[in-house]
């Protein structure tokens, strides 16, 4: 058996300063690991709020400045929202905004009431065709919508429900559904049962486990399940520009069909008034449900 010795050094070497110099090579590699690790999140960063920022700048410039390339705010000025929500050009974008808003919650609420029985089942329970139906359900959320919108306008026809809001949240459901369960499926799955059997031995239902235990627990996943669900129900436009009305449009739908200042004019300052008040509730909403996805872990790990 050979074994193999780093070479000793060479008569007269400082040790010390061999080890300084061995040392100082390890920080300048770690800073330069750390130096690269902040400049990659500097570009992402650059790279996904450039096009917003460059909405809301555009946003608060006058309609004779839109093309201006100044990269700051210049000329700043309100018109913009105001022909945004202006009726008399035939934009009805704060109805829009509740219609977006009613169907979206609508939709979510829904969602994650069956979503979470769903998703609890077929992550606990042992019953045949289990993984089927989980394919089942991966392979709906794929289905392409656009292959819908002929079947559903004939039926929605049919009902008499062209223009309402129920032609617009069950379709939004149907897509949603299968992202909140296949979501919440893998997160109850990584659940411990230790969980629920302490509970039982301590004189709780299987009912009285699931929500004393369970639920404030998956919190996390819920409400994270929850922002998904409704950007996905918001940002709908397909279903909505087929099935939807003047009184029922989203703001998808509603931002599309916008008429500017003059005749024959592109809004281009217009929508992106219009973006930019799509925008807030989201991120309104997101730091919302970012407190509780933080109070829900803490809880989490102290129970």
């Amino acid at each position: 058996m050979t074994t193999t010795t780093s070479p000793a050094p060479a008569p007269g070497t400082d040790l010390h300063a061999v080890t300084a110099a061995a040392r100082a090579k390890g920080r300048n590699r770690e800073r330069w690991a750390s130096a690269r690790t902040y400049i990659s999140a500097v570009v992402i960063i650059v790279w996904c709020l450039l096009p917003a920022y460059w909405m809301v700048v555009t946003a608060f410039r006058e309609v004779a400045f839109t093309y201006d390339p100044t990269p700051w705010f210049t000329h700043v000025s309100l018109e913009n929202f105001e022909t945004a929500f202006s009726t008399e050009r035939g934009n009805r974008f704060g109805q829009a905004l509740l219609n977006s808003f009613i169907i979206s919650s609508v939709t979510t609420v829904i969602a994650l009431l069956i979503g979470v029985f769903a998703a609890y089942a077929l992550a606990r329970l042992n019953f045949r065709g289990k993984f089927l139906i989980l394919g089942v359900v991966l392979g709906a959320s794929m289905f392409p919508g656009v292959a819908l919108v002929t079947p559903l306008f004939q039926l929605f026809t049919n009902l008499s429900w062209i223009g309402t809001y129920q032609a617009l949240i069950i379709p939004n459901i149907s897509f949603v559904l299968p992202l909140t369960i296949y979501t919440l499926t893998s997160f109850f799955r990584e659940m411990p049962w230790e969980l629920e059997e302490a509970a039982r031995i301590d004189g709780c239902t299987q009912g009285q486990a699931f929500r004393k235990v369970i639920m404030p627990l998956a919190a996390p996943a819920v409400f994270t399940t929850a922002i998904l669900a409704f950007i996905s129900a918001w940002n709908e436009f397909l279903i909505a520009s087929q099935l939807s009305n003047s009184a029922t449009q989203t703001v998808t739908v509603a931002i599309a069909s916008f008429a500017g200042s003059q005749p024959q004019e592109e809004p281009y300052t217009a929508v992106m008034a219009a973006g930019t008040i799509v925008v807030v509730p989201l991120v309104i909403l997101v730091l919302i449900f970012q407190r509780k996805i933080v109070a829900g872990l803490t809880a989490g790990a102290v129970k």
